[in-house]
């Protein structure tokens, strides 16, 4: 254990040395960090984008902040312009702009924040989410709100982890729905279970078609970091959920006998009908080793060439990954791609705001991370230059495609480092990865606009990891590929 534990720490520092190096050096985007007023520890736990142009933060410590010129620069107190909007409220983790209001996830409900007297700051906090357990342990987080295309609300909730306050009655014996997603239908403030399996899922967002999407931490059941694609009567795994199954308003029906310990995901994939895999695994360490908010990239480019897919808060690297997924037998499934790291600290929200610009509110919480400071908000800028980036890389019936940002030159592609893994499906605290081998690549071929790498694999496997460490690439101005690792989830092959 003490040597899993001291290699796993050489390859943070590593990881993390050369990420701090790549972002010195970034010549693709630039960071802006906002001055913070003095005194305020500003926990950035959520961030809304107002009709306007001005940028809602909530705080983890209850309040909620208006930055009224939030792309200022220099980025000073005075430029920025914060302006308290709303206080007195319990660890607020999330918040979203919906029919004209801020919505906050409190710990015990979702609360409707309105300025009904236009002097702004609200005057009128009302309930429109609640249903679920809350005992006092220490873990027992709601996350969220987000809204679908039928406007119901969703939230995620932390299992019950940690000591129970005696005070909470029944609560403290089950709180209930802890470890799943809850849905509000629109015109209810009730929540109650959509899908479970659930241990951390600190993240909760939409993709470009409205679908609802999570992440999760690795942890006992959770081998390593996923992005779920939730919907109902999904089941992710995380045995702690099991429980609510039995109840009648569950829309899960409880699987008979003990869940299975010890076998491998794809095993899982084929022997345990209720369950649900993630859409994408995000290998430990070498993509970071705690998700966090998602946010899809809607704009129009304004970002760079990656609209429509999805940038996910990575808490320990301090940083920013990014997720193309597509559908494959009806299910998503796709790839992860690293984007920055090295930033002042834990990422936990992150927001567009009108100019493309990329907004990420950080806050540690007293856990370990990277970066120099506790808390903050820092602003991702394009500079214009468009990076050399595979854009996105898709599944093949015998293959893959790797898809680049511009056009590239020749390369060496046999020095391709390729290997596909599964994980453990277990109650034991994450997992090594597991069943690794090579990948058997062949028939490279380059398109001829010179932006398309499609090559033949002939191992692929179901329920497995497809990592992939391209070797020196390089646009046709000589400028090389920015990241040249990226992993594949492939749960479905694709029959053509």
């Amino acid at each position: 254990m003490v040597m899993k534990l001291v290699s796993r720490a050489v390859l943070f520092f590593t990881a993390v040395s050369s990420l701090v190096a790549e972002q010195e050096t970034n010549p693709y985007y630039r960071v802006v960090t906002y001055e913070v007023p003095k005194g305020l520890n500003l926990e950035a736990s959520g961030l809304a984008v107002l009709p306007d142009g001005k940028l809602a933060m909530s705080i983890r410590r209850g309040e909620v902040w208006i930055i009224q010129n939030p792309q200022a620069e220099p980025a000073t107190v005075e430029n920025l312009g914060y302006k308290l909007f709303a206080s007195g409220m319990h660890e607020i983790l999330g918040m979203d702009w919906h029919e004209g209001a801020l919505y906050v996830t409190q710990r015990s409900e979702v609360t409707r924040l309105r300025d009904t007297d236009n002097d702004g700051t609200a005057d009128e906090y009302i309930t429109v989410g609640q249903g679920w357990g809350v005992s006092g342990a220490y873990h027992e987080y709601a996350y969220g709100p987000v809204f679908d295309r039928e406007g119901n609300m969703h939230n995620t909730l932390n299992c019950s982890m940690g000591k129970k306050w005696p005070g909470a009655g029944e609560e403290a014996t089950h709180p209930l729905w802890r470890g799943w997603s809850v849905i509000t239908p629109k015109g209810s403030t009730k929540a109650t279970g959509f899908s479970a399996g659930f241990r951390s899922p600190c993240g909760i967002g939409l993709n470009a078609e409205g679908d609802v999407f999570a992440t999760d931490q690795q942890g006992n059941w959770m081998p390593t970091n996923p992005l779920m694609h939730i919907r109902k009567g999904a089941y992710f795994s995380h045995a702690d959920s099991l429980v609510d199954m039995k109840r009648p308003d569950s829309p899960i029906q409880a699987p008979e006998g003990k869940q299975p310990d010890g076998i491998t995901v794809a095993e899982a994939m084929r022997e345990l009908p209720h369950y649900t895999p993630p859409a994408v695994w995000f290998p430990y360490v070498k993509f970071g080793q705690s998700p966090t908010g998602l946010r899809c990239d809607l704009t129009g480019g304004k970002f760079g060439p990656f609209e429509k897919q999805l940038f996910v808060g990575e808490f320990v690297l301090s940083g920013v990954n990014r997720v193309y997924l597509e559908k494959v037998g009806g299910e998503y499934q796709g790839a992860c791609f690293p984007f920055m790291n090295g930033l002042q600290s834990a990422v936990l929200t992150l927001n567009f705001l009108t100019d493309g610009s990329l907004v990420v509110g950080q806050s540690n919480r007293g856990w370990n991370s990277y970066g120099n400071r506790p808390f903050g908000v820092q602003r991702i800028v394009p500079t214009g230059k468009v990076p050399l980036e595979v854009q996105k890389l898709e599944a093949l019936k015998d293959g893959f495609r790797f898809t680049f940002t511009r056009p590239i030159k020749p390369a060496n592609w046999t020095q391709m480092k390729a290997q596909s893994y599964t994980y453990l499906f277990t109650a034991k605290y994450g997992s090594p990865e597991e069943d690794v081998a090579d990948l058997k690549l062949s028939d490279f071929k380059l398109s001829d606009d010179a932006l398309s790498l499609t090559v033949k694999c002939a191992n692929l496997r179901p329920g497995y990891v497809h990592e992939f460490e391209l070797p020196e690439v390089n646009a046709k101005d000589g400028s090389p590929l920015w990241h040249r690792l990226s992993a594949y989830t492939l749960n479905k092959v694709p029959e053509k």
